[in-house]
């Protein structure tokens, strides 16, 4: 089963939905977290019978949870990543937290800050949460899968640098595309692993890797951060990017306005989003 989060025609209202063929079915929930939220038998309400559909080829798709209530994220995730970054292979996961300020669709464009230049691109498997999960176990995690989705990591390098912690160049406004849809875990393989991974630039593939080349794996993933704090269903968790990003290369190369951006997770989906730049 997959699920978006759309934007209905007045654009200040969302509703989930439900994929079938060419066609989203309207579900009667605000979006994915609150289809997520409504209780563990939410494939089954998911999968219920509803009038309202509109063409998936023209609906505008908001990111799949829009307000989750914890962005999670991991850096150095990737031996390659790790390497070309010049870093120590960590121990454990090396967390850092997003605000849903940040999040935009599949399709919307990627606000480049009026403060930086140095935009760079990093492809993510993102997991979203479909149950309460705390005190989880590794050999338990993947039961609290609601789905898998798509993200790019959009990071400001510089602001990043500025000090050791990585919030600030993580979280700019709308920066950071999600989606197009929630992909159930039955769809692919157990914890999304062996999905090849890309981004590319105006057509040009900047990274490809696999998701088995994962450090810490989904399960381990879960239980580790529900060992810290109660995971909800539609939090998100960003698990990493491979080799490839801007700033791992000599020179670097950053993003630049009008150029495209496509980030691709296999079995999962594409995104596509443009960079313009902000005003202040």
């Amino acid at each position: 089963m997959r699920l978006s989060t759309v934007r209905l025609h007045d654009e200040r209202a969302t509703a989930a939905a439900r994929h079938e063929g060419d066609e989203l079915v309207l579900l009667p929930y605000s979006d994915v977290g609150e289809l997520l939220s409504s209780g563990d038998d939410w494939p089954e309400r998911a999968t219920a019978e509803w009038d309202e559909r509109i063409a998936l080829g023209t609906a505008s798709l908001a990111p799949v949870v829009p307000h989750p209530n914890k962005i999670v994220c991991l850096g150095l995730n990737y031996a390659t990543h790790i390497k070309e970054m010049g870093r120590p292979t960590p121990a454990y996961p090396t967390l850092f937290a997003k605000y849903d300020g940040s999040l935009i669709g599949a399709h919307d464009d990627i606000r480049m800050p009026a403060v930086s230049d140095d935009l760079d691109w990093e492809a993510e498997l993102g997991i979203v949460i479909g149950h309460r999960a705390r005190h989880v176990s590794a050999d338990k995690a993947l039961a609290y899968v609601g789905g898998y989705t798509v993200v790019n990591d959009i990071t400001v390098r510089d602001w990043q640098h500025r000090t050791r912690e990585f919030l600030s160049g993580k979280t700019f406004e709308a920066t950071t595309p999600v989606g197009p849809s929630l992909v159930t875990p039955d769809e692919l393989p157990p914890g999304a692993s062996g999905l090849t991974i890309s981004c590319s630039v105006d057509g040009h593939t900047m990274q490809k890797s696999n998701t088995s080349d994962l450090l810490f794996d989904v399960a381990s993933i879960i239980a580790y951060v529900s060992t810290i704090i109660t995971l909800l269903p539609g939090d998100l968790i960003a698990t990493g990017t491979p080799g490839g990003v801007g700033a791992g290369r000599d020179p670097k190369v950053f993003l630049q306005p009008g150029q495209e951006l496509v980030t691709t997770v296999e079995g999962v989906g594409e995104l596509h989003n443009t960079v313009v730049r902000e005003e202040k």
